[in-house]
């Protein structure tokens, strides 16, 4: 099982959970529902610290870097992003009525409940977390010591390794648990069935929106976009291939010099980009979002949406350091501003991971076009 990627580990789960749900075997039901209730306390313990260990070290980051190229090329990946979120929250008030029906995955009023509890609080709240980030992050940036932003890199590295060591390899296990009382609750075919619909949508909404950044990109340098565009398949590719901004870096600056970015430009941009700019993530975290509302008979509109898009921007910094990073980040939001339970976000971790590769060959596609228009922002030649 450890030599299985993530994806496979997960579908695993889900096809386990699922025939120990339908079986009716209660007890074994009840076990998993068990270790879930327990594996969600903890993961809401974490996110916070989460937020803490990555966030305020990559805006002490930005602030010790800072210059105004590195402040342009954030500005531009961050409005990106929240213009990527933007659209699928019209994709998804357009097109998703038309594939769910509202309350399509309602409760059958069956219930399984879990042997025990074990109530495991957070430290603080999500928000609580964001503002401790930003405090420590810009602190950090202003007096420009290594003291603490050394402690803060350190603090991230012990968070990653939990990521790592406990939350990734038990979460095919949590999901299992999730679909297990799902399908003893005869929810799960209506469930499966939505997962499709969706991943289809986002995925033509990433190629929509990767086009329009080009046609930007093409019209503000005066480059032709599609040509530009066509450059940047090898990057796109070799994202679906590793799962990793960071691990397609190479790739995405060979291709981005090749569309006739500088040298400097490309080195410096296309590996921050890497890190903070999340459009195709975003897309789906929003698209998928709203179809996990849709399912249980609810809404949010763009004065929900909006602000945790924005958010969405902040919370993702150096996501793409970890594992699933970005639904980690995420995790913390879905709960306390759109209002997800358990199951919900079970659900939302479940749809972002199964087409997770799409999600970050979008971002690393779209680094591209940031690329173009930093270096005519720059004056390069």
């Amino acid at each position: 099982m450890k030599n299985l990627g993530l994806l496979p580990r997960l579908v695993i789960g889900i096809i386990l959970g699922i025939i120990i749900g339908s079986t009716g075997v209660e007890f074994l039901t009840r076990l998993l529902v068990t270790f879930t209730g327990i594996f969600g306390g903890f993961l809401g313990f974490i996110i916070p610290l989460l937020i803490i260990g990555f966030v305020a070290p990559g805006i002490a980051d930005l602030g010790v870097k800072a210059g105004r190229l590195l402040g342009i090329t954030a500005l531009i990946a961050y409005a990106s992003t929240v213009l990527a979120g933007i659209l699928a929250y019209l994709a998804a008030a357009t097109i998703l009525p038309s594939i769910i029906t509202a309350g399509e995955v309602a409760s059958s009023g069956v219930s399984v409940e879990p042997y025990f509890e074990i109530a495991i609080p957070a430290i603080m709240g999500v928000m609580s977390a964001l503002v401790t980030a930003f405090v420590f992050g810009l602190g950090m940036a202003a007096i420009k010591g290594n003291t603490m932003l050394n402690f803060m890199k350190e603090f991230q590295e012990i968070i990653n390794k939990v990521i790592q060591n406990i939350i990734i390899p038990l979460l095919p296990v949590y999901i299992a648990g999730i679909f297990a009382r799902m399908a003893f609750q005869g929810d799960v075919v209506e469930t499966l069935s939505v997962f499709g619909r969706v991943v289809i949508l986002v995925f033509a909404v990433h190629i929509v929106y990767i086009v329009l950044q080009y046609l930007i990109a093409g019209t503000y340098t005066g480059k032709n976009p599609f040509a530009a565009l066509k450059n940047m398949v090898p990057a796109y590719l070799t994202a679906i291939g590793t799962q990793s901004s960071a691990a397609t870096i190479p790739v995405t600056v060979r291709q981005t010099k090749l569309n006739g970015v500088s040298d400097e430009v490309a080195d410096f941009a296309v590996p921050l980009c890497a890190t903070i700019h999340l459009a195709g993530s975003t897309i789906t975290l929003t698209l998928c979002a709203l179809a996990v509302l849709m399912m249980s008979g609810q809404t949010a509109g763009i004065g929900e949406i909006l602000p945790f898009v924005m958010m969405l921007g902040v919370t993702m910094v150096a996501a793409p350091g970890v594992p699933g990073g970005a639904i980690m980040a995420a995790y913390g939001l879905l709960g306390t501003m759109l209002g997800f339970n358990e199951a919900q976000l079970a659900i939302m971790m479940a749809i972002y991971v199964a087409q997770d590769s799409l999600g970050t060959a979008a971002n690393v596609t779209g680094d591209g076009a940031i690329a173009l228009l930093v270096n005519k922002i720059a004056g390069s030649k």
